[in-house]
């Protein structure tokens, strides 16, 4: 098993994701082993974490403040439109917040938006609340990314647990399934 320095954090040690799929929930462990694309699978990296530190502030704060400009958040929303309703999953930078009311709403041709329901959100990804990540979720769900994400060189995510975190090149989460670059997804928090 291959063990390296994480290239972002101060974690004890990174492995690659196709090392530990078992240590992820099957959906993802599915997308690692299935992975294609110009970034090679051996460069999204699993880090070993406590879940009770998994909220991005005590995180940032416990594993490195370099931290808070390189992770992201995957949130779920429900676009509702009539007796329709879509889930998709959006991914924004930890310092910023979804934009479920403007950008979203309009990309998803809802007319209310809101973030899913807990229960949704894990049941229907097979993820753990805390840590649900892009990789992996059904392949009906739009994947809205921020632009700003892609232009992270490396970026933090969940791993679909709430052990353990996954870092991987932030162009590479354009070449998800279903992925779609936005502008403006992710807003200042203040």
């Amino acid at each position: 098993m291959t063990r390296m320095r994480a290239p972002i954090g101060d974690f004890d040690e990174a492995r690659p994701a196709p090392d530990c799929l078992d240590l992820l929930t099957p959906p993802v462990a599915e997308a690692v082993r299935t992975w294609t694309g110009p970034v090679p699978a051996d460069q999204i990296l699993y880090v070993d974490t406590d879940p009770a530190i998994a909220d991005t502030a005590v995180f940032v704060e416990h594993h490195g403040a370099d931290l808070l400009d390189a992770s992201a958040n995957c949130v779920v929303v429900a676009g509702k439109r009539g007796e329709t309703v879509t889930l998709a999953a959006c991914v924004v930078r930890s310092a910023t917040r979804v934009d479920v009311n403007g950008v979203v709403r309009k990309h998803l041709g809802a007319r209310k938006a809101s973030f899913a329901p807990m229960d949704t959100a894990t049941g229907d990804s097979g993820m753990e609340y805390g840590g649900i990540t892009p990789l992996g979720l059904p392949a009906d769900w739009p994947l809205l990314i921020d632009a700003t994400v892609v232009d992270t060189l490396w970026v933090l995510i969940g791993s679909g647990r709430r052990r353990g975190k996954i870092i991987m090149p932030g162009k590479a989460f354009a070449q998800l399934p279903g992925a779609v670059v936005l502008e403006g997804l992710g807003i200042p928090t203040a």
